[in-house]
Formats: C-alpha cells, sequence, structure tokens
C-alpha cells in the first residue's frame, strides 16, 4: 500500500497503519530537499531503508495519480528513500508500466562459515557453495549460494536457530538474514532461483525480494559465479506467486557501482485513509 502526502504522519501512525492492514510492509510518500519525489518504507514494527516491492508499488502510485508525466511512453527521475537516492526509470509495456530502480553501489560486509548458516534450514555445509557473506544495496542480507533447487527445496527455517543469529532487539542494519539462491531459473527465461524464508510473525515465505535480489546479483558478479551481468531473477514459482526481475549489475567485478533491478507493477485499488 502507498500512503500519498504522509509528511505530518506521525511514526507510531505509520507503524501502526501497517499493522492494521496486516500488509507486511507500506510505502508513505513524503517531499524531498534532494530528490524530485520521496518516500519511506515501513513494516509492522520498524523502518526498511529500501525495499523493492514499495519502490515499483510507490512509483506506480505516482505515475497513476498523473505526477511524474511519460515523454514517448518513458520517464526518469529521482526518488529519495531511507538508504539514499535511487535513479528511476519507467517504459511503457503492454503488461503495463516496467519500473527500473537502479539500487546504491553494493556493500560487502561480513563472512559466515557456511556450516552456521546450513544449520538454520536444516541444510549440510555441502550445500553452500562458496563463503555467505552480508551485500547491502541499501538493506543487507546474507546471501546464501546453494548447490542445486534440490538443497534450495529442502531448506526449512529452523526459528530458534535463526532467532540464534539473531538475538532479540537485533537493528535491521545488523539482522542475518539470509537470502538463499541457486543458479538457474525456475523456467526457461530465468538465470536465478531464489527464496526468502521468513520467521513469525512475519509471512512464512516472500514471493519476491527485489531489494534482496540487487544485493544477491551484487554478490554473484563480484565474485565471479555468473558471466554476464545482466540476467533474470526468478523467485516465489513454488508457492505459487512466480515473480521476476531484469537485473543489470553496474561496474567491474571488483568493484560494482549499483545494481538495477526492474519489473512491472499495476494498481488494485484507490482509497481515502481517515486517521
Amino acid at each position: 500500500m502507498v500512503v500519498h502526502g504522509a509528511d505530518d504522519l506521525a511514526i507510531d501512525d505509520r507503524l501502526a497503519l501497517v499493522r492494521e492492514t496486516s500488509l507486511s510492509e507500506c510505502a508513505y510518500v513524503v517531499a524531498s530537499d534532494v530528490a524530485d519525489f520521496g518516500a519511506r518504507y515501513y513494516l509492522a514494527d520498524k523502518e526498511i531503508l529500501m525495499a523493492g516491492h514499495p519502490t515499483v508499488a510507490t512509483v506506480v502510485s505516482l505515475l497513476d495519480r498523473e505526477l511524474v508525466p511519460l515523454v514517448d511512453g518513458a520517464a526518469s527521475f529521482t526518488l529519495e528513500v531511507g538508504a539514499g537516492i535511487l535513479p528511476i526509470e519507467v517504459t511503457t509495456t503492454d503488461a503495463g508500466p516496467l519500473v527500473t530502480m537502479t539500487q546504491l553501489a553494493p556493500e560487502f560486509g561480513e563472512v559466515y562459515d557456511p556450516g552456521q548458516i546450513a544449520l538454520a534450514y536444516g541444510l549440510d555445509a555441502t550445500d553452500v557453495i562458496g563463503t555467505p557473506q552480508i551485500v547491502s544495496t541499501g538493506t543487507p542480507f546474507c546471501i546464501v549460494v546453494l548447490r542445486d533447487k534440490d538443497a534450495l527445496r529442502r531448506a526449512v527455517l529452523d526459528v530458534e536457530a535463526w532467532q540464534a543469529l539473531n538475538p532479540p532487539g537485533t537493528a535491521r542494519a545488523g539482522l542475518i538474514e539470509p537470502f538463499l539462491v541457486t543458479l538457474g531459473g525456475e523456467t526457461d527465461v530465468g538465470d536465478t532461483f531464489s527464496r526468502l524464508l521468513l520467521p513469525p510473525p512475519m509471512p512464512s515465505e516472500d514471493p519476491f525480494t527485489g531489494s534482496a535480489t540487487g544485493c544477491m546479483a551484487a554478490y554473484l558478479w563480484h565474485h565471479g559465479l555468473i558471466k554476464s551481468p545482466v540476467f533474470r531473477a526468478e523467485q516465489g514459482h513454488w508457492i505459487g506467486r512466480p515473480g521476476s526481475a531484469e537485473v543489470e549489475v553496474l561496474g567491474p567485478r571488483a568493484a560494482p557501482t549499483g545494481v538495477k533491478v526492474g519489473g512491472p507493477g499495476c494498481v488494485l485499488m484507490r482509497g481515502t485513509l481517515s486517521i
């Protein structure tokens, strides 16, 4: 859900609205002094500095309200989120607007023992390729490459083990949130397939995770696990909510400068909130 005119809406009210709607997250459009538009994203209990779905939703909502003019079926502008300024590109397609965000230059952080991460999913260390690592293009994720789809299917979140990685009170910036990925898509046109398994009270699995996809792309390119910086990422097919994104890692392997992640969106409902 995207809420416009949210500048004067208190943070507690933003959080309460997420809880009231039972949505995973909500976007709030605010003014910006450094970009064309501003937006802030919230879960039920905290702000998230960068997220893919809310970014696409915000842009589609801006287009729907005709706040962004299309010239020859395209537009480009900037959107300030909690993590920084995102360049946005829009092109029109038969399926609706295709929104591409350029996520921030990736930051490569702490690495973890494969066995430690595998334990949280009922897997063996041998199921993991390489070394799991925290990567952030605005929101950090622990990128974990699994050797095949069999291992990905066998992954079941052990909540106690996950909580051992993330003691109560762990700040979002310090969260070890593994994003499990395999090379090879679920369809003929896909190049990667991923899962994000979540602990309660969140939904058990995220259908598609745009921010994590950017982190994953940077990891695969940086560590030489993909030949081309341009590919299609897939997620959600096994839970009946298939999703995909067109991805492009910018810059050299040694020091990527950003990641483009693009996908379509549409408006499902419009309304007025009384708060």
